[in-house]
């Protein structure tokens, strides 16, 4: 048996022998790993993928995923929604949430190899005064306190255009009209990406059965592909958006919270997604409240409810008009069977847009990033409050929210605020919405 002093001289003098050979392979071996991991793909221009996306938008609001591979906020958000440095190292409010003074790190750079200084980032608030006292801070003076703000600046900004920080920039872009047709992005190594737009699912699909794209992200709903057997079709739960039911509180009969509640409690809901949202605030979020009122499917309450309504105003029928956007008529029809059952006429109306007018809505409503809804509940928001809402502790507890600094007060506040609305149900709150990505194998 070889000892391990005789193995030692043996590679020690294979070594001397052949260390030219050896030192040259290595030097080899590091070229090639550079010429395919790094020139390669930039002489050849990298590999292509082309992407569909359903859904019409513009320079100023295109998805905030795609936003985010090309630039950076002042901050981010970790998985739970709390707030971290991102361009910036530091900030901090010295009135309590009127004004906020942002740090930005230093050798920050944009994609045209520019330094990134306060006065080269451009956001566009209006109400909101924006100073650089220097080329490292810059001041965002508010008009009222605003606790959330620093969740606000961390939306992707960019120098001019789409000139941004980020690993991905964007080399062609395709208007038709004022929407965004097509666009190109780039890596340095020279993979490239094209987002293709499409005005609807259809034509999404349709697109990909002709071979214009190679996938589809965000798909409502994956018929036919699902049964194709060389395509791949990958399910996500977004817990950034909530499908509710919401009803019209200044309607004759909406404004009954009883009749409200008899609604949620009449739809089998586990018929509907596959994940319960119980709020409108993400399952997610460092503020959610897993303890309201579940409005667990009871027909019994629900129909009770009806009937008793039924006498005392002295009626045989109450009908009930839902409204319901295309993508969700399936699920429509199953809340419309729900009530029916419980002793209601209900009356289907399909519409692409939200009217300005409706007694019942079926929708998909974005969840804001912050827990604060001032927007969405508050009485004195009439544009964007979609169920005419007024309850003046939702409001008060609104308020205080979104000027509370201290997290533990505002995570207290939100759970209120939470319990009440469900309690109150100016809207029956659903499922988390599932999507699909659609490849091929």
């Amino acid at each position: 048996m070889l000892n391990l002093r005789y193995i030692v001289r043996l590679v020690l003098a294979f070594i001397s022998r052949f260390k030219i050979l050896i030192i040259a392979s290595i030097i080899l071996g590091i070229l090639f790993f550079f010429v395919f991991k790094f020139l390669l793909p930039v002489i050849s221009g990298g590999s292509t993928t082309r992407i569909g996306i359903t859904g019409r938008y513009n320079v100023s609001n295109l998805p905030n995923n795609i936003l985010e591979m090309i630039g950076d906020g002042l901050t981010k958000l970790d998985e739970n929604g709390n707030v971290e440095p991102n361009l910036v190292t530091s900030w901090e409010t010295p009135d309590k949430g009127k004004t906020w003074v942002f740090k930005l790190k230093n050798n920050l750079t944009w994609q045209d190899g520019k330094k990134v200084t306060s006065s080269t980032i451009s956001y566009a608030f209006s109400d909101v005064t924006i100073e650089h006292p220097d080329e490292s801070t810059i001041v965002f003076k508010l008009q009222h306190d605003y606790s959330a703000f620093p969740v606000i600046v961390s939306k992707p900004v960019f120098k001019k255009g789409l000139l941004g920080t980020g690993e991905w920039k964007v080399k062609n872009l395709s208007l038709s009209g004022t929407y965004v047709d097509h666009m190109t992005l780039q890596k340095n190594t020279g993979e490239k990406i094209i987002y293709k737009f499409y005005p609807d699912e259809g034509r999404t699909k349709l697109a990909f059965e002709m071979g214009e794209t190679d996938s589809i992200e965000g798909l409502i709903n994956p018929t036919p592909f699902s049964t194709w057997p060389k395509v791949k079709v990958a399910k996500n739960i977004n817990t950034g958006e909530y499908v509710a039911v919401f009803f019209n509180t200044k309607d004759n009969l909406l404004a009954d919270k009883e009749i409200r509640q008899a609604l949620a409690y009449g739809i089998n809901k586990d018929k509907l997604g596959d994940m319960r949202a119980l709020g409108p605030i993400s399952i997610d979020s460092w503020a959610y409240n897993p303890q309201v009122k579940p409005y667990t499917y009871d027909f019994e309450k629900a129909k009770s409810i009806i009937n008793n309504h039924k006498k005392e105003a002295k009626v045989n029928e109450v009908s009930i008009n839902l409204t319901i956007p295309p993508i969700l008529l399936p699920e429509g029809e199953k809340i419309a069977k729900d009530w029916e059952a419980i002793g209601l006429k209900i009356n289907l109306e399909v519409s692409a847009t939200v009217p300005s007018e409706y007694q019942a809505l079926l929708a998909i409503l974005d969840i804001p990033e912050d827990p604060d809804q001032y927007s969405i509940w508050h009485s004195t928001q009439t544009a964007t409050n979609l169920t005419k809402y007024h309850n003046d502790r939702i409001d008060k507890l609104l308020e205080d929210g979104r000027s509370q600094l201290d997290v533990s007060d505002r995570k207290k506040t939100y759970l209120d605020f939470q319990r009440f609305l469900v309690e109150d149900s100016p809207a029956v709150f659903l499922y988390y919405p599932a999507s699909y990505t659609i490849s091929r194998k």
